[in-house]
């Protein structure tokens, strides 16, 4: 497990932020792999597995979306548009410094492809191994946890307005297609 290194800061500033930029652009834009899944049965909870079980009707199988949503449907149902999120590895690996201390950023799925949207607009479908997910409408801003755990120059670089449609923070996707995810697979715009 990684840990900061001596005499580096605690929290990316916003200028070293703005300086890996470019790099983080500069992503594949496709067919990437999927370096590490991310499950997370409650608040606070996560776990490191191999492979996940995506469905239409219950996002991931046992994960918290079904339980305990932050965005629900008029009805109460937990929110489609948020079953999966999906976070830039160069993002993570920027803003996630102490290891030890603050927890893992909760994403299912970290890979390290362009999430711009640019590259994956609203609508698009990606295969990640034989599920298929739908890019949300839903922007990710982040939220206070983000803040607290990894600053709050990142948060604010996420949702500058010029950094907006990178979307730094990662995507939110609906799950269209019922299907194994594993480490290793690659995301590949369909």
């Amino acid at each position: 497990m990684d840990t900061i290194a001596p005499n580096v800061s605690e929290h990316v500033t916003l200028a070293e932020c703005e300086a890996a930029l470019d790099h983080i652009l500069a992503a594949p834009k496709s067919g990437a792999t999927i370096g590490q899944l991310c499950f997370r049965p409650d608040f606070g909870l996560r776990t490191f597995p191999d492979a996940l079980e995506l469905t239409v009707d219950h996002g991931i199988i046992g994960e918290r979306w079904t339980k305990k949503p932050w965005l629900t449907l008029p009805d109460g149902a937990p929110d489609p548009r948020i079953q999966v999120s999906i976070l830039s590895r160069r993002v993570m690996d920027l803003c996630w410094r102490d290891r030890i201390n603050a927890p893992h950023p909760g994403d299912p799925i970290v890979v390290d492809m362009d999430l711009s949207a640019a590259n994956l607009p609203v609508g698009a479908r990606l295969s990640a191994g034989s599920a298929v997910l739908e890019v949300s409408d839903k922007f990710n801003t982040g939220c206070i946890k983000w803040n607290e755990r990894y600053g709050n120059d990142s948060l604010r670089w996420i949702n500058m307005r010029e950094n907006r449609d990178f979307r730094l923070r990662g995507i939110l996707c609906k799950i269209v297609q019922d299907g194994t995810v594993t480490v290793g697979d690659q995301l590949i715009k369909l």
